[in-house]
């Protein structure tokens, strides 16, 4: 319990990203069809158009991984204290988000990058406290 009370703040964080991530990597699983059909509409008039399918598919590696190195930093937080995997956890997520904001300012949807930017402030604050 000794690890937990000093790394709180850390550990609040990776759940956070766990949950934001796995959530939406677990959606884009089970509706593949429809995120791809969305996707493609809301990239039909950029230079990204012909490429969503691969974009999307490495969105959710991309997702998945990140969620997934944030729950291994909670338990590492829980058995060592270490932060080597909330630190790539967080890396992870901030390269992850800075590709989705990518895509909203390509598709010139503002009120969706700015959305992102809610998810990428407490990432980048994990990233702050893991170096």
């Amino acid at each position: 319990m000794e690890h937990f009370y000093q790394n709180a703040t850390q550990i609040v964080l990776l759940a956070f990203l766990a949950i934001t991530f796995l959530q939406s990597g677990v959606d884009k699983i089970i509706d593949w069809k429809g995120n791809l059909g969305w996707l493609k509409g809301h990239f039909a008039q950029t230079f990204l158009k012909s490429i969503v399918p691969l974009l999307l598919a490495v969105v959710l590696i991309l997702e998945c991984a990140a969620g997934v190195l944030s729950l291994i930093g909670i338990f590492e937080f829980f058995s060592s204290g270490s932060s080597s995997m909330a630190f790539c956890a967080a890396l992870l997520s901030c390269i992850t988000l800075l590709f989705l904001l990518f895509g909203q300012r390509v598709a010139k949807d503002y009120d969706g990058a700015r959305t992102i930017v809610i998810y990428f402030v407490p990432a980048v604050f994990l990233l702050f406290l893991t170096q």
